[in-house]
């Protein structure tokens, strides 16, 4: 006997499997939680991952029309609870979770919170820059609302007196984890706004997102943005990140941190007020020295303004006049003597008493004229002759004209003296 087995076609088998999938009413809806994985988002809209968990992985995909109610957008390693049916595609062959919810799971849920509440703070302006206080460079009190025990509050403690001895620390020991955190947190903030603290820290040591959450509560927020005294925040680790990080006047990534923002090194302000001092000096004796300089300038100024230093001005101008007009006097009389001895000396050569020490007369008649031609005498007239050394009486015997030029012309053909003989 012949048995007749049945064979079927892969679309036909894919199809029954199918048809099985849509049958099961518990996997038309179903929730499954794991890690997203191999993420991506179409062009088209849709969305293709891969959920995995240490046992196993399925492929899911979110169709466009489905994302209205995604509120985040999907990375690889989030945590999330896919809601929605498990079908079969046919032309593949396998099946795969078609995703109509998806959520985050546990610590993924506060992240969404967080990122939600992050945006509504953003979107108030308590983020904006210009309502960031400045932190006093010298504090006198120093006010930390922390929990009493536990290495921040000892960080901040020991590190703020060592840069500082000074400085008051004034500690308010707050619930910072639980259900009462944030309340406690809220009075701490305000109990040392009331006692007029110059700075605060506002923090605690790190943990898990859920051991923070407290900081990242809409109250503890307004508390610290409403704040009239600066706020350094100090929450977790330096990786950790709150929502009073980004409302806070300054964040610091450690409480260690945030003491040695909030404490200046009391060095640092004893080298700075010697150097102030230092500058202080150096403009007072700069001050100093202008102004003596401007009292001679002015005492100058008023000697040269005296009567009395007028008067001596005008003797030392008369002086110099004085001694100006005698040495143009001096050049005078001397140019003048000068011309003088010029004017003797020509004098001299007319002079009748250097042609008489030559040897020459001076004849002149009883009327004391000079005789100067035979023609001007007769005989017996009497005349002065005037010598070398005296004078004399003579009479005049004879007269006989002589023309001396024609005698001198033939004295001189001869050789012999003019007067020779006679």
């Amino acid at each position: 006997m012949i048995k007749i087995r049945s064979v079927y076609t892969v679309g036909q088998l894919n199809a029954y499997v199918k048809n099985m999938f849509t049958q099961d009413y518990l996997l038309q809806s179903v929730s499954v939680k794991g890690e997203v994985s191999n993420c991506k988002y179409h062009v088209s809209g849709h969305i293709y991952f891969t959920l995995k968990d240490p046992k196993g992985t399925i492929s899911c995909v979110m169709f466009a029309g489905n994302r209205k109610g995604l509120s985040f957008r999907m990375q690889d390693g989030q945590q999330v609870v896919v809601s929605g049916a498990v079908d079969v595609y046919e032309r593949d062959g396998k099946y795969q979770l078609y995703a109509r919810q998806i959520e985050l799971d546990g610590a993924g849920q506060l992240y969404e919170q967080y990122e939600r509440l992050k945006r509504e703070l953003e979107d108030l302006g308590m983020f904006a820059p210009e309502y960031k206080q400045p932190i006093p460079r010298q504090v006198r009190t120093l006010g930390v609302v922390t929990a009493s025990t536990g290495a921040a509050v000892r960080d901040i403690i020991q590190i703020a007196k060592r840069r500082n001895p000074f400085v008051q620390i004034i500690l308010y020991p707050a619930i910072v984890q639980g259900a009462e955190a944030v309340p406690s947190i809220v009075n701490g903030i305000h109990a040392l706004e009331q006692m007029g603290v110059d700075v605060m820290i506002v923090g605690r040591g790190g943990g898990s997102i859920e051991d923070l959450w407290a900081f990242n509560e809409r109250a503890v927020a307004e508390a610290v943005f409403n704040c009239s005294v600066p706020i350094i925040s100090a929450v977790g680790h330096e990786t950790d990140t709150t929502i009073i990080d980004f409302v806070a006047d300054l964040r610091a990534p450690t409480p260690s941190a945030a003491a040695e923002l909030a404490v200046w090194e009391v060095r640092d302000i004893f080298d700075g007020m010697a150097r102030y001092e230092e500058a202080l000096r150096g403009n007072i004796n700069r001050v100093i020295a202008r102004k003596r300089e401007m009292v001679l300038r002015l005492e100058r100024q008023i000697s040269m303004g005296s009567p009395m230093a007028k008067i001596r001005g005008h003797r030392q101008y008369h002086s110099q006049l004085q001694e100006r007009l005698q040495n143009n006097m001096e050049r005078i009389l001397f140019a003048r003597r000068h011309t003088l001895d010029l004017y003797l000396e020509k004098f001299r050569g007319l002079s009748p008493l250097e042609k008489l020490s030559s040897g020459y007369s001076y004849v002149v008649d009883a009327q004391g004229k000079n005789v100067r031609s035979v023609s001007q005498v007769k005989e017996g007239d009497l005349f002065g002759v005037y010598l070398k050394d005296g004078q004399m009486q003579v009479e005049v015997r004879e007269t006989s004209p002589v023309s001396f030029a024609d005698s001198f012309s033939s004295r001189e053909a001869t050789g012999q003296d003019a007067f020779e003989g006679e």
